[in-house]
């Protein structure tokens, strides 16, 4: 077990706590450089998949798991930045141009929202955010010269230095990677700034923090901007990987997936959104692995425990109709989410830490490490 003495006001600061981080994440970054060449062109489009979850989760992070503020509007932020793209690309604006107008349009779009916000907490702010995803989604419908209404819109391969990038390339891999990074960076020093430690003091305790001199209304409208300006990012190399965009595209259920990008993988750490980003776009092959070879495997369990070969082929028949469902997916997604809640509340991050803690403090580790901490005061219990 290592044991980290500080010395010095920085050491909290650090972006690397200790040279083993250094080592694990050279490694890690290695391998993900590597992947395009080794790794099958499926699992290549998935880990760009991964990528870009993996960045609009970071995002929904600073407003969500730091500052406090719930959001299921993210799906429109997306949105605005894939139709920004596709927009300025009908009129040959380079890619680093759009990319950029993109970002900064949905982070004002994000500032706006943040306005009214201020006054909501709660459900009333998740119910405010649902209104902004609708109004969005039907303004994509409806403006037609610009939106293409429902026909939607093609996006073409983006040109990069004068060379097309195809959207299953190495190099479109290597674009959502480097975003991703770049955006994990940048939220660790954003957090380690007056700004990130203010997001965390309203988090914790608005009335706290405004006691502190912290401008709160001030915080969370950045917090909405940063965050709608990430997803904004992430929504341009949303669109050039689909190829093709339209309204239902950006649904409330989008938004959902995105909550459970960072409930499922941790709210209180970046890793968690990597985590939960791996896991939700992995559980769709997940599902049409059980959709379609779950039911012949239930059927030949049966077929060994005596059934004959009608009730094997009637147990197959019921087993695939099951797995073919209208809305198993969001069933699905809804036990997940009320199993975490209940039974792992800090994620798949937190299990982790609490798999590492184990083995570190062998045979001294105790299960009230971890025991959940009410984060608020008394005065906030009300409210």
């Amino acid at each position: 077990m290592r044991f980290l003495f500080k010395t010095d006001y920085e050491d909290d600061i650090r972006l690397f706590p200790h040279s083993g981080y250094v080592v694990s994440y050279g490694l890690l970054l290695a391998v993900l450089l590597i992947a395009p060449y080794v790794l099958s062109s499926y699992l290549m489009s998935q880990l760009v998949f991964v990528c870009i979850y993996a960045t609009v989760g970071v995002a929904l992070l600073i407003l969500t798991g730091f500052t406090g503020q719930a959001s299921l509007g993210h799906a429109a932020f997306l949105a605005i930045g894939a139709y920004t793209a596709a927009y300025l690309q009908k009129y040959n604006v380079p890619f680093p141009v759009y990319f950029l107008a993109a970002g900064v349009l949905t982070g004002c779009i994000g500032a706006l929202v943040g306005f009214p916000a201020l006054r909501l907490q709660g459900i009333y702010l998740v119910i405010a955010t649902i209104s902004f995803a609708f109004i969005v989604e039907e303004i994509l419908a409806r403006w037609e010269s610009v939106t293409n209404g429902n026909e939607g819109m093609r996006v073409k391969a983006l040109t990069l230095l004068g060379v097309t990038v195809s959207r299953d390339s190495p190099t479109f891999y290597f674009v959502c990677l480097a975003v991703l990074v770049l955006t994990i960076v940048g939220t660790l020093n954003l957090l380690r700034s007056p700004t990130g430690r203010a997001f965390v003091a309203i988090r914790d305790s608005e009335t706290a923090a405004r006691s502190m001199g912290v401008n709160v209304a001030l915080y969370k409208v950045k917090s909405f901007a940063i965050s709608a300006a990430i997803t904004g990012f992430a929504g341009v190399l949303f669109a050039h990987k689909l190829s093709f965009i339209s309204p239902e595209m950006f649904t409330l259920q989008l938004s959902i997936e995105f909550i459970i990008v960072i409930l499922i993988g941790g709210t209180f750490s970046l890793h968690g959104a990597v985590l939960g980003a791996i896991f939700i776009v992995m559980i769709d092959p997940f599902l049409t692995y059980l959709k379609d070879d779950m039911p012949g495997i239930i059927a030949g369990i049966a077929a060994t425990f005596g059934a004959g070969t009608a009730a094997a082929e009637n147990i197959q028949s019921k087993a695939a109709a099951f797995a073919s469902l209208n809305g198993l997916k969001g069933a699905i997604y809804g036990i997940i989410i009320v199993l975490f809640v209940l039974f792992e509340p800090l994620g798949l991050y937190g299990r982790w830490l609490k798999i590492k803690l184990f083995f570190q403090l062998f045979p001294l580790y105790k299960r009230s490490t971890f025991k959940r901490q009410k984060i608020y005061v008394k005065s906030e219990r009300n409210r």
